[in-house]
């Protein structure tokens, strides 16, 4: 396909694919569906090699968020059964990430659930950042907490986190459609005070939410502009619950043919497949490999993942390697910090095409597969119980 043909010279060269070319990537049959993965696997190859980054989860603070974002079973007025409790202590929260360094993770992600942390909630999360980082050594730690106010990026960074999450989610245009009680904007806003703060920016997506292939295309445009070194894709776990509990809208085609997409748009930047993958890739994981070059080890904030041991024998089995603390993930030009250019396209004609311009025709109406409740399992083991992490 001369469109395929063109989005990998211009991922090989960092140039950023046109609207129509990345929505033609979604609207590709099945027929297709190897071609797109074998293409956006060139590009994946290119930056990344066959390294597969693996990241860990520790939920500090569990439930009771006041804000009202539709897809998260934390969100204010959810029903769904989850684990609830209060901050972890340093010790308990350095105990949960070694075990996730055990099974082969090179970064932590501290997350906690509300609006965004206070000052005090700042010193808590250095305190535990100190701790871990003194009992693992050469682990990466990235906070996500919420909306920053001013200077708390800078503290986290002192504190030694290495970067900082903040997802847009969705488009700007139905962001106020999926939460109302804070705005695209200020995400954005947060995104930027972690840059600006000099922590690694980790900013994604979540798939599955109603949303049209433009509301995808212009979010992942729209994080290409704010340059993140590491864009998380996550597909919508329908917790019953919540607003969004009956949205079962993603096959396994379609979450492929996003990722593939991602990686065209951001070719150079660490894609790790995120929440939800067990759910709606299922089977085909391992082809999932091929175009994202990181995943989460075991279990997510509130939902089980697929069992650490089988998450490492699925990337052996694939040919991929998990990525060593002594290795440097993105390319050196990024790691370097050059391509930090407020959006700017690094190696860019100008975004300019080399295909066509012609918009892609419309493509066949899917039907989602059954809903696979079943696959959608609440956490009850590792951070804030008893039992053993899933690591």
């Amino acid at each position: 396909m001369d469109l395929l043909n063109t989005l990998v010279d211009k991922g090989l060269r960092r140039e950023l694919p046109t609207r129509d070319e990345a929505l033609a990537v979604l609207a590709t049959s099945d027929d297709d569906l190897l071609d797109v993965v074998a293409a956006a696997g060139k590009v994946r190859r290119h930056w990344f090699g066959r390294r597969v980054k693996l990241n860990y989860l520790v939920n500090l603070k569990s439930g009771l968020c006041p804000e009202d974002c539709s897809y998260c079973s934390q969100r204010l007025g959810s029903t769904a059964g989850i684990l609830k409790y209060t901050w972890l202590k340093p010790d308990q929260a350095s105990d949960a990430a070694a075990a996730g360094v055990a099974g082969g993770a090179k970064r932590v992600c501290l997350v906690a659930s509300g609006r965004g942390p206070t000052d005090r909630d700042v010193d808590r999360v250095s305190e535990t950042i100190k701790t871990i980082k003194d009992n693992n050594e050469g682990v990466e730690v990235c906070a996500c907490l919420g909306l920053l106010s001013d200077g708390q990026a800078e503290r986290l960074r002192e504190a030694g986190a290495d970067a900082y999450n903040h997802n847009l989610n969705t488009s700007e245009a139905t962001y106020g459609e999926i939460t109302t009680t804070h705005t695209y904007e200020d995400r954005v806003d947060t995104v930027q005070k972690a840059h600006a703060a000099g922590l690694s920016a980790c900013s994604g997506l979540i798939a599955g939410m109603g949303e049209t292939d433009e509301d995808l295309v212009d979010v992942v445009f729209s994080l290409r502009e704010l340059d993140p070194d590491s864009v998380p894709v996550n597909f919508l776990i329908p917790f019953e619950g919540t607003p969004l509990g009956k949205e079962w809208n993603l096959t396994p085609q379609r979450c492929l043919r996003i990722l593939a997409m991602t990686r065209f748009v951001c070719p150079d930047v660490e894609v790790r497949i995120a929440g939800g993958r067990e759910v709606h890739l299922r089977t085909m994981q391992p082809l999932a490999l091929h175009l994202a070059n990181s995943i989460f080890l075991g279990d997510y904030l509130t939902s089980e993942g697929q069992a650490g041991k089988a998450d490492l024998e699925m990337i052996a089995d694939a040919g991929f390697e998990v990525e060593g603390t002594d290795q440097v993930t993105l390319p050196e030009h990024r790691a370097a910090g050059g391509c930090h250019n407020g959006g700017g396209v690094c190696g860019s004609g100008g975004g300019g095409a080399c295909g066509s311009d012609a918009a892609p025709e419309a493509s066949e109406p899917r039907t989602a597969a059954d809903a696979r409740t079943d696959l959608v399992a609440v956490r009850r083991r590792g951070a804030g119980t008893d039992l053993a992490p899933n690591a």
